[in-house]
């Protein structure tokens, strides 16, 4: 039995906006985290941990993030290990966002000049306090606009999710246009949601960048 969109419908829709945000957060920060180790790779002086973090980056971001989900969620179970749908999700995007943000980052570590390097070495500094300490602290003023700008791809991303039945925003839109079966308003309004979500992150990194701009 249909029944026209209403109150509950767009509470509903809401508790699935909590999973995407919730999902949104877990892939920044073990993406992020997992994204400083490739970065340290892809920058170390050692040309085989150099080539590894390539392959990895490359691996990655030539493939797609379904079927990432789908190599963890279906795949795993068949070697033996039991996955859960929100461990299949947050670990299939974190990977995912590892490699984009080890390049984001990387790019502005690599605008940091030389002499900076130079400038830590001679202070005594073994690389990796040099990298933390010297160039990090740097890099990171270039590196907040594209990777605040990334974050909105993450958001959207976690629609896909749906696609293993996880329910989160996009999947509750579809319960729910299951029972109200009005699809102009529905996908109307989790649109709406993303957008609401999203826009603010967008104008966030905007700012940032006006921002850097003046200051240089």
């Amino acid at each position: 039995m249909f029944r026209s969109f209403g109150w509950n419908e767009f509470l509903v829709l809401l508790d699935g906006l909590k999973w995407t945000v919730a999902i949104s957060a877990v892939t920044f920060a073990g993406g992020g985290a997992l994204g400083l180790v490739v970065l340290f790779l892809r920058v170390a002086p050692v040309r085989p941990l150099r080539w590894l973090a390539v392959g990895y980056i490359q691996a990655i971001q030539g493939t797609p993030l379904l079927g990432h989900l789908f190599i963890i969620f279906f795949g795993l179970p068949l070697l033996g290990f039991s996955v859960s749908r929100w461990f299949a999700v947050t670990v299939a995007m974190s990977i995912y966002a590892s490699a984009f943000l080890a390049e984001i980052w990387r790019g502005a570590v690599q605008a940091i000049p030389k002499g900076q390097w130079e400038a830590g070495s001679a202070l005594g500094l073994p690389l990796l306090k040099q990298f933390r300490l010297v160039i990090l602290p740097q890099a990171l003023t270039i590196a907040i606009p594209p990777t605040v700008g990334f974050m909105v791809q993450i958001v959207k991303n976690t629609s896909l999710a749906s696609i293993i039945g996880f329910v989160e925003l996009s999947r509750r839109a579809q319960l729910v246009n299951s029972t109200a079966f009005e699809p102009f308003v529905v996908y109307g309004v989790t649109a709406l949601l993303y957008f609401c979500l999203c826009f603010p992150m967008t104008r966030w990194s905007r700012a940032l960048e006006r921002r850097r701009a003046v200051a240089r």
